[in-house]
């Protein structure tokens, strides 16, 4: 199996009938089907079921499409790190990050990257904790910026700061208990919470230390949707600092939880076994380089 092949097959298996792959590849049908026959025969499985109506994978034809991806992003991926590894001037910085810090964490430091380097390109991939991992893991991104996990010993890393957690809420629905400088834990729980689920068993734990049985109304993976459902009065939202530009919003607060100790951590992760290209060893050089000179 080629990787010509490979293309063909991915064709046809997104398009669902080797008439409009045989189109999208500008080729004739009948090579295009004489390159399938030949594929199934090399590899001694059947990977689809052809029918007047088009084409259906088999269950070989389904781990062949999803693996045939993988490899063909690899590929990609290899070549513009072997076009961009003289200088990293050049190429493209693949960056897969939480939603928390590619809109409070990123900006800055994308900003001075980009006036040293403005012939670099971005892609950047958004999702929780576990799906940057597994897009690092897959090799689909260079560099992840996620929640610090337990140690993974096939990643480099480098901690940020950790960051508080704090209450946001909307100020119509807490009123005059709002009014301190800071938000007791007594008085946050007479109000449905609203937690990121790996955050649960840490404020939890708090929250009992304290001599409270909180009510966690809302469980979920994305801060952005926390924050929109405190903004409409639903509950109290428990967010990182960094959380507080997400959702701009006059009726969002922000307040500290007082005698607490609650704080989240995020870190910049890279394989130890996957050469980075120049620009994201750049990139790495930049995130350690002191918060005063980002800012500045």
């Amino acid at each position: 199996m080629d990787i010509k092949q490979l293309q063909y097959f991915l064709a046809i298996a997104q398009e669902r009938t080797i008439t409009e792959a045989a189109r999208r590849l500008n080729m004739a049908q009948p090579p295009l089907s004489h390159q399938m026959k030949q594929l199934e025969q090399e590899l001694g499985v059947q990977l689809m079921n052809r029918d007047r109506k088009g084409v259906m994978l088999t269950e070989a034809g389904k781990l062949l499409s999803y693996r045939g991806e993988q490899i063909l992003e690899l590929l990609a991926l290899t070549q513009k790190e072997l076009r961009g590894m003289q200088d990293g001037t050049t190429g493209t910085l693949t960056i897969g990050t939480v939603a928390s810090a590619g809109a409070a964490f990123l900006p800055d430091r994308i900003h001075l990257f980009h006036q040293r380097y403005p012939a670099v390109d971005f892609q950047v991939w958004e999702g929780d904790t576990a799906g940057v991992m597994d897009l690092l893991q897959r090799g689909v991104v260079e560099l992840g910026i996620a929640r610090m996990t337990k140690r993974v010993e096939e990643c480099e890393i480098v901690p940020f700061a950790p960051e508080p957690l704090l209450a946001a809420f909307s100020r119509s629905l807490l009123g005059a208990e709002a009014s301190g400088a800071s938000l007791p834990v007594s008085v946050l729980a007479r109000f449905p919470l609203l937690v990121h689920r790996n955050n649960e068993q840490m404020i939890l734990e708090v929250c009992r230390q304290c001599g409270v049985e909180p009510r966690i109304m809302c469980k979920g993976d994305d801060v952005r949707t926390l924050l929109a459902w405190a903004n409409s009065r639903l509950g109290v939202a428990i967010v990182g600092r960094s959380a507080m530009e997400l959702v701009p919003s006059d009726q969002l607060a922000y307040k500290h939880i007082a005698g607490v100790d609650l704080q989240v951590q995020k870190a910049l992760f890279w394989m130890k076994k996957r050469a980075l290209s120049a620009a994201a060893r750049h990139f790495v050089e930049l995130i350690m380089e002191p918060e005063e000179k980002v800012k500045g």
